[in-house]
């Protein structure tokens, strides 16, 4: 099909937390462990990738695949406060040079969501400390296994605690409107599906009581601050301070190295006179962290579906259109848009050239003939932003494997290849060959 050119870095993506298994040192795994946990099973050992990882980067060479992302595990690494895990550190040498082996080009994530619990229990993401935390440990791992490493991802989705703050002001809003309004009392608007991540919104912010006395315990504090949490505007900055402070360390060591971050963005488009509310969503979701990564190497670029804005905020998905397991509208189309408009927005800042890496773009769904036109129709658009002279550089499909996707469990079927989960046995999909033919 050869839709893309020669050199262009055609993979797929995983996070450890998802795919690993036992990652008991996790501010996750402790969640999932809550007598009232908003998740709806716990990870146990995922899809035992941690012990699998040879067969399944040799499943992705063999369907022509020539990139993976994945994330190493801060809480495998450093599972206590200035304790690095050397045997840890042996696995991932092991992962990366596996990849090496197979012509497969690693993409490594320092930071995919899950935290060591001793960092949550020291103030986590709106804590100070975690800035230097988190440069420590990228340098530790960047001091060991930056002879394997090109490129870096300092940090995932690193705006996704500003998303979840508005959701949960949307949600808060909606509570106090339906007090005064006792006509509608019955009427609730569903927050699933506004965030490109896999959390269970209504039960969350309806479970916060009695998780604040299991937190304590826990965490040592009733609302511990971990990455995917409602974000305060300094902790949105404490992130970026992290993203400058360990990408500034990783280079000292190894100044070779490709750092950028990723971020969670929405095909925004707005409707119904919403152009204003549109601006600041676009605004708070991209535009307030350019003076933060302009001096990165290349830019993370994540993007599922599009969000309609009205003049008052996001609208639900329109009546009859098709959506997927997350509750995400089936909206392949968005990819090309928000390509095109980081670009734009790169341009005006005074970095044209600033390399883009797709670093996620997928579905959840069963059928995989809508997968492979989801990835037809995506990549399609992407090829098309190449023609234009826009310097993308590589596309990562979400996700490689069907895994554990957060507070959804394993229900939600976003790979490339499908697990049973009773004898581990792998099985690819027909979105696998499909991808590597690109």
């Amino acid at each position: 099909m050869g839709r893309f050119p020669n050199g262009f870095m055609v993979g797929a993506s995983t996070a450890a937390h998802q795919v690993e298994g036992n990652n008991i040192h996790s501010d996750y795994w402790a969640m999932e462990h809550l007598k009232h946990t908003n998740f709806n099973e716990p990870s146990l050992d995922a899809v035992d990738h941690y012990n699998r990882y040879e067969e399944d980067i040799r499943l992705m060479a063999e369907a022509g695949l020539n990139t993976y992302r994945f994330s190493i595990e801060w809480a495998r690494v450093e599972p206590r406060e200035g304790e690095f895990d050397a045997s840890e550190i042996e696995h991932y040498r092991k992962v990366l040079q596996c990849c090496k082996d197979n012509g497969i080009e690693p993409v490594v994530t320092m930071m995919h969501f899950t935290s060591p619990v001793w960092v949550i229990q020291k103030g986590g993401w709106e804590s100070d400390s975690t800035v230097e935390a988190f440069a420590n440990y990228c340098s530790y791992v960047v001091r060991q296994l930056g002879d394997l490493m090109h490129y870096v991802i300092t940090i995932n989705e690193a705006n996704m605690g500003i998303q979840v703050a508005a959701i949960a002001e949307r949600y808060k809003r909606q509570m106090m409107a339906k007090m005064k309004d006792k006509k509608n009392k019955d009427q609730e608007e569903s927050m699933e599906g506004t965030a490109q991540v896999g959390m269970n919104f209504n039960s969350m912010l309806k479970n916060m009581f009695w998780q604040g006395f299991e937190n304590k315990k826990v965490f040592k504090t009733r609302k511990p601050q971990t990455f995917v949490s409602a974000r305060t505007p300094e902790g949105d900055i404490l992130v970026m301070r992290a993203h400058l402070a360990a990408r500034d360390a990783m280079k000292k060591i190894c100044p070779n190295l490709m750092i950028g971050l990723s971020l969670s963005l929405h095909d925004i488009q707005p409707v119904d006179g919403g152009e204003v509310v549109a601006e600041k969503e676009w605004a708070d979701e991209f535009t307030h962290y350019l003076p933060y990564i302009l001096e990165d190497d290349f830019f993370g670029l994540q993007n599922y579906t599009r969000s309609l804005i009205g003049p008052d905020g996001i609208r639900p998905v329109p009546k009859g259109a098709e959506t997927t397991q997350m509750d995400y509208e089936y909206y392949p189309q968005a990819l090309e848009h928000v390509i095109r408009k980081v670009h734009n927005e790169f341009a005006q800042a005074g970095k044209k050239a600033m390399p883009i890496m797709i670093t996620e773009n997928g579905i959840a769904t069963e059928d995989d003939t809508r997968r492979v036109a989801f990835i037809d129709e995506a990549t399609g658009g992407v090829a098309s932003c190449l023609q234009d002279g826009i310097p993308v550089i590589g596309y990562c499909h979400w996700s490689l494997i069907d895994n554990f996707e957060w507070q959804k469990g394993f229900s939600m079927k976003f790979g490339l290849i499908s697990v049973d989960r009773n004898t581990m046995k792998r099985t690819p999909k027909e979105s696998l060959s499909f991808l590597g033919q690109l």
